[in-house]
Parts: C-alpha cells; sequence; structure tokens
C-alpha cells in the first residue's frame, strides 16, 4: 500500500458560488472545446500545490498550518472570466478572483509554513483564480474567447473566506478533491482533522 499522496491546500468556495460556476460550465461547454470541465464540488481556489506527500509529512503538515487560524476572516470579489495560455487556444478557463492584502498575507504565511518540509515558494506571482475548464481540444479561436470574456466580466460575486482547506487528490474519481483537514479563521477552532 501506497504511503505517498497528492495534496495541496486551498480555499473552499459556497455550495451557492459552486451552483453559480457550474452554470457557466454548462453554457460554455457548448461553446468551448475543453477537454476537461471540473465537477462543482471540485471549485476551489488554490494556495500551494504540494503534489506527492509521505503520510507522516502530512501529519506534521497538518499541525503547522494551524498557524493560520490566527488570521481573520476576510471577504473576496470572484467573477468574470479569464484564461491561462495561448489566447486562440488557452490550456485553462478560470473565473477571476481579485487579490487584496488579506488574501496575500494568507498565502505567504501557507508558503512560509510550508517551507520547513522544503516547499520552496513559487518563483511565479501569485494569480488567484477558480478553473472552470482544462485542456482545450478543438480549433484555435481567439474571437470566440473574447466574447465570452466581455459577456461574463459584469458577472460578479463576493466570497467571505471563513476557512482553509487540505484536500487530497484522487485522480480517478469524481469529486477528485476531498478536504481533510480544515482551518477555521480568526482562531475560533482548531483544525478538524479526518482521517488521513
Amino acid at each position: 500500500m501506497t504511503t505517498t499522496s497528492h495534496y495541496f491546500i486551498g480555499i473552499p468556495i459556497t455550495s451557492q458560488l459552486e451552483n453559480t460556476f457550474s452554470s457557466w460550465q454548462q453554457d460554455l461547454r457548448s461553446q468551448l472545446p475543453y477537454k476537461q470541465w471540473p465537477n462543482k464540488h471540485d471549485l476551489h481556489i488554490t494556495l500551494t500545490f504540494l503534489g506527492s506527500v509521505e503520510r507522516v509529512t502530512i501529519q506534521s503538515i497538518q499541525k503547522a498550518l494551524r498557524n493560520i487560524e490566527s488570521l481573520p476572516q476576510f471577504v473576496l470579489e470572484v467573477g468574470d472570466i479569464g484564461t491561462f495560455g495561448n489566447p486562440k487556444g488557452p490550456r485553462i478557463l478560470w473565473a477571476g478572483v481579485r487579490k487584496n492584502k488579506s488574501l496575500t498575507l494568507l498565502h505567504e504565511k501557507v508558503e512560509s509554513s510550508m517551507e520547513e518540509f522544503g516547499f520552496k515558494p513559487e518563483q511565479r506571482a501569485y494569480r488567484p483564480h477558480i478553473t472552470l475548464a482544462k485542456k482545450w481540444n478543438g480549433p484555435l479561436d481567439e474571437q470566440k474567447i473574447i466574447e465570452l470574456k466581455d459577456r461574463f466580466k459584469r458577472e460578479n460575486y463576493l466570497l467571505t473566506v471563513k476557512e482553509v482547506a487540505l484536500y487530497q487528490i484522487y485522480p480517478k474519481q469524481d469529486p477528485k478533491y476531498k478536504i481533510v483537514t480544515r482551518y477555521n479563521l480568526r482562531g475560533e477552532n482548531n483544525g478538524t482533522t479526518d482521517q488521513v
């Protein structure tokens, strides 16, 4: 039996936003040739991707992350759509997340907590987002992307960030991501840990 699994740390979104973005996916699916459209329950904002981690290390990481519970809850503005990659056939389609000081502080605190376990901070600038689709699989069409970005640019919502989660990845399941530990912001409660 393997003693390693893949993990990441992220911010869950509310069920209301899951439903909203799922409806966007249904709309966009008929217009854009992406191969993968994540399950609505897998939608989240990534803070740090850990990759393959041994079980004993994850147990130490679970304890180390409790330091983020001293941070206050905060509000993020999410919405509109954007892309990463070739404008004519972008590899990722996402819903936007407006970065603010509270999110930047949380991201930095998470990355700092992971350095003691050998995870080096990402060299590229942090670009928070909610992935709606991956793996472009069709003809190139930059004009369609431009039209859709324009149509969704006024679709914005507020997300109150109350918790951070450690997720485990199950590649062959749907949904693929399971929350292992939740960390409530403002230091009101300790992390609630499920079995690893």
